[in-house]
């Protein structure tokens, strides 16, 4: 059976635990490696600060209405609204 194991987070430096239900998770799906960040340096690379996502004001460069887009919108690239996006897709 599976035993808890302390492994040490590669970007902060501290240790934590890596349960034996984790180990259990990991082995019924395959995964050959263990964690090598703890959950909240794995949380903040994923960019889940806990926080809402900011968002920008934008007009469609299709439909022309006014939309919000989860990045900063450039000049030199067309932004659209998410009904026109899903329509190029």
């Amino acid at each position: 059976m599976y035993k808890d194991k302390t492994l040490v987070c590669k970007d902060c430096g501290q240790e934590f635990t890596f349960t034996a239900s984790e180990q259990e998770f990991y082995a019924e799906k395959n995964f050959t490696n263990e964690p090598q960040r703890c959950k909240a340096c794995r949380m903040a690379r994923k960019g889940h600060s806990g926080g809402a996502r900011q968002m920008y004001d934008a007009v469609c460069a299709e439909c022309g209405q006014p939309c919000k887009v989860p990045f900063e919108p450039r000049t030199d690239r067309p932004v659209y609204c998410s009904d026109c996006f899903r329509n190029k897709q």
